[in-house]
């Protein structure tokens, strides 16, 4: 088979879960007969997966077709944080709790490999955010995250952040922290805190202070087209983009947050309904719906 008629395969594995090694292995060997290539930026130990670094993995890009990933939300978050900024849309097989990125069931090696094979899969666009840190009119620190930016303490006592939205001043917290999450991230973080849950085709922004000492502390649901801004009072704090890549907050850092123009794209074999999700994720008493 000549190089023009192989398929790339971006492999995403859960590092510590047996049963995402086995599965892969199944998928990987089906696929290879099929003309697929299969590349981890990590090792696998798997025969037929190479492992090439990112500037490798960069030069790829173009050609890759699918990132698989096999694992839960956290792995699914490794995956997007390796192809972002390009079009490669993200397959998530669940293989533990369920979540709300990967497939809300586990569908059969079979139909995986199928459904890859003839690309039968739909593909949705999920907003993402764009964050920059100022220090004293410097760019120190920039980026993006899928699910949220947290502002938080690095230390025991709480954090003193003034927000601003749109140029205008909201409230100064003392407090544990600030989240700013995308529709994806509020049934994440922003949800464990007592954020809104919300449908990931509404585009907005989820801004949520973490036990603020304040009268008002509530959540709020802020346009997709403002522009978030967290000043520092405190000597310092932590700026995290999805609990992956964090950056060390100092006393007067500003914070800049917003949509971006990136997306991520999440593939799903079967289509559920977000509804669904919620339904199964937290098992919600459903018995006696008289739909269909």
């Amino acid at each position: 088979m000549s190089n023009a008629d192989q398929r790339e395969i971006l492999l995403v594995l859960h590092p510590t879960r047996p049963e995402a090694k086995a599965e892969a292995i199944r998928i990987v060997d089906s696929l290879q007969k099929s003309g697929f290539n299969f590349f981890s930026v990590t090792e696998t130990g798997l025969a037929g997966v190479t492992t090439i670094d990112s500037a490798t993995l960069s030069k790829h890009v173009p050609s890759i077709e699918l990132a698989l990933v096999l694992g839960g939300d956290g792995t699914i978050l490794r995956g997007a944080e390796q192809i972002h900024g390009s079009s490669i849309p993200v397959l998530g097989i669940n293989l533990g709790h369920v979540g709300f990125l990967a497939q809300i069931g586990r569908p059969s090696t079979d139909s995986i490999v199928s459904a890859i094979r003839d690309k039968n899969y739909s593909v949705e666009k999920r907003m993402t955010l764009a964050y920059q840190v100022q220090r004293k009119d410097q760019i120190v620190a920039h980026g993006w995250a899928l699910n949220e930016i947290t502002v938080e303490r690095s230390t025991e006592t709480m954090i003193e952040l003034f927000v601003q939205v749109d140029h205008r001043p909201l409230s100064r917290w003392g407090c544990d922290g600030v989240i700013c999450a995308t529709p994806t991230g509020s049934t994440a973080y922003a949800f464990s805190a007592g954020g809104p849950v919300v449908w990931p085709d509404v585009e907005a922004l989820v801004l949520l202070p973490l036990a603020a000492h304040a009268l008002f502390s509530d959540p709020m649901v802020v346009s997709p087209k403002s522009q978030i801004a967290i000043d520092l009072e405190s000597e310092e704090g932590v700026l995290s983009a999805d609990g992956l890549r964090k950056f060390q907050l100092v006393e007067s850092d500003r914070i800049l947050i917003s949509s971006d123009k990136s997306f991520i794209n999440l593939a799903h074999i079967d289509e559920v309904a977000f509804t669904d999700r919620l339904v199964a994720k937290f098992k919600l008493p459903v018995d006696g719906w008289r739909g269909e």
